[in-house]
């Protein structure tokens, strides 16, 4: 704990910079210059650490990118926004943050207290407005709540179970005074219990055909190693979704996610570890009549970080809530003490749908349609992503595609929209992922309806010299709706959008790169002339609106 004293500017950025923020995301407003001004002064002091200030074209890129952060760095990432509409602009990007469980901490202008209630400029109560949406929202209301504020603030954010966290201060207040601490920079974590580890343990044990369920929050928690480990020694087949893809690697003999359908239904345990029971699992059934051999259903173990994230619809077998390294060390523990499964049968099985899903997917990869099945992109982008790779999905149809053929070799490289599914996310992400991986691959997968959210935002990747390679599939539609609507109604509407769309135009305008492709034999050199381009370089693919991703369910 170290005293400062300031401006309330000051205060925030020097109690950001103790839990380890390095990147102020904003776009300029008045009700939070002393926020700027807290980070020229740290500039000013010379020395490490500095902070970066970041400005973007519409603060839910700003927003979108301190999500990112939090993912990619598991440290909370920073977005500060000026009152009223600045504010509101966020909030689909915390509502992300709250679903994915991404530690972020939003700093908000608000109108000056002094003259609260007569109708100064964007004069708003934002807190009960976010409150809903973050794991908590509140108005540090002197100069003198500000440090403990700020750093209460971060501590929540990365703390089991993480997420977003808003303050914001008044105006008058923001260019106040006072003194406080720069907290330790750390967050909080869950001691699991013991006789409920022992339990799933029993029930690991026991299982014939068991599947594990790797998502977000093993990554999150810093498991990644202790996941890999019990699935090294276990030989468990494993599926991964989320920022859980990479934590095993792409190629692995038990990372089975090319046989889902085949592991999920033949299952007579399935072990999720960090994600919820969701629309994406089934909603935690797994199995039954006309799937399972048995015609059961499997026993469901649910492993969330904190017990808040326990399921609490689904009909559980056991569960475990708290540190997952500490439950995944102690399973593979207790399952090593005992008489050792013998999975090696369901693993082969496994396996051998995985090398027929290959077989198949081989077809589409190298299609030679004309327009250009999206597949095709694929075939063309996965042998030349690097394993340090950070692969970013923007989109509906052609996002699904990239969930199916990409498998990353190392964790922390996948940010996709996740349960909540919202679009626009990704110059945001690409941004925070260009400034947390320097040295790395960064490659945006851009829907061309999503693109339509946020790619003025190209000004940002050029102003700030972040090259980033993006690959957009343009179907001139929105595919995701398009295809279901026709299935419902037999018609659509309003789901189609201008014909082949040059928006490479628009990003060569911004001051970036790109081209246009229509054959699919020039995708894989359009994708080496934006690898080696060192600029924000669109590859747009006129792609066939009529290839739609076979999906299993529509989230509800």
């Amino acid at each position: 704990m170290s005293e400062i004293t300031g401006h309330s500017g000051e205060l925030a950025v020097h109690v950001a910079r103790a839990h380890g923020v390095e990147t102020m995301f904003t776009l300029s407003g008045a009700h939070v210059f002393p926020m700027y001004d807290g980070v020229v002064k740290l500039q000013q002091q010379g020395g490490e650490p500095q902070m970066r200030l970041l400005d973007v074209r519409h603060e839910q890129t700003a927003a979108f990118a301190a999500e990112a952060t939090g993912k990619l760095t598991r440290v909370p990432g920073l977005a500060v926004l000026t009152a009223g509409p600045g504010v509101t602009n966020g909030i689909s990007a915390i509502a992300q943050a709250q679903f994915a469980g991404s530690p972020m901490v939003v700093v908000g202008g608000r109108a000056p207290q002094n003259r609260w209630g007569t109708g100064s400029l964007q004069e708003l109560d934002q807190p009960p407005i976010i409150a809903p949406v973050a794991k908590s929202a509140k108005t540090l209301m002197t100069a003198a709540d500000v440090a403990g504020g700020v750093d209460e603030a971060f501590t929540l954010a990365r703390s089991s179970h993480r997420g977003p966290v808003f303050v914001d201060v008044p105006m008058d207040e923001f260019f106040s005074s006072a003194s406080g601490t720069a907290g330790s920079g750390e967050g909080t974590r869950i001691e699991p219990d013991g006789d409920a580890i022992a339990t799933v343990a029993g029930l690991l044990a026991r299982a014939q055909r068991p599947v594990l369920i790797l998502g977000t929050d093993v990554w999150a928690d810093h498991a990644e190693e202790a996941a890999l480990r019990f699935v090294e020694d276990l030989g468990i087949p494993t599926l991964t979704n989320g920022m859980g893809r990479g934590v095993i690697p792409g190629g692995h003999r038990s990372l089975v996610t090319k046989a889902r359908g085949a592991a999920l239904s033949g299952a007579d345990l399935v072990v999720v570890v960090g994600t919820p029971l969701d629309f994406r699992l089934g909603y935690g059934a797994f199995g039954g009549p006309d799937k399972n051999p048995t015609g059961e259903f499997a026993r469901v173990v649910h492993i969330a970080d904190s017990p808040g994230q326990v399921s609490g619809h689904a009909d559980l077998a056991a569960s475990v809530a708290g540190d997952l390294t500490t439950v995944l060390d102690g399973l593979q523990k207790a399952i090593e003490g005992g008489a050792r499964p013998d999975w090696q049968g369901w693993s082969d099985q496994l396996r051998d749908q995985v090398r027929s899903a290959a077989d198949r997917d081989a077809q589409l990869l190298t299609a030679e349609a004309d327009p250009i099945h999206p597949a095709r992109i694929y075939g063309e982008l996965v042998p030349r992503l690097e394993d340090d790779s950070v692969v970013i999905g923007d989109g509906g149809d052609f996002v699904s595609f990239a969930g199916k053929y990409v498998e990353p070799k190392r964790p922390g490289g996948w940010l996709d929209p996740g349960p909540y599914g919202c679009l626009g996310a990704g110059l945001g992400a690409a941004i925070a992922a260009r400034i947390a991986r320097p040295s790395a691959q960064v490659t945006l997968l851009l829907g061309d309806g999503a693109a339509g959210f946020s790619l003025m935002d190209v000004d940002t990747l050029v102003r700030h010299d972040l090259p980033v390679v993006m690959v957009m599939g343009n179907n001139s539609a929105w595919g995701l709706e398009k295809g279901p609507m026709q299935m419902l109604y037999g018609y659509d509407v309003v789901a189609d959008l201008a014909q082949r769309t040059p928006y490479d135009d628009v990003v060569k305008a911004l001051g970036g790169a790109g081209e246009t492709v229509t054959d699919p034999k020039e995708i894989g050199p359009a994708l080496d002339r934006a690898y080696a381009a060192g600029v924000p370089y669109l590859v747009n693919v006129i792609t066939d609106v009529e290839a739609a991703y076979p999906r299993n369910t529509f989230g509800i």
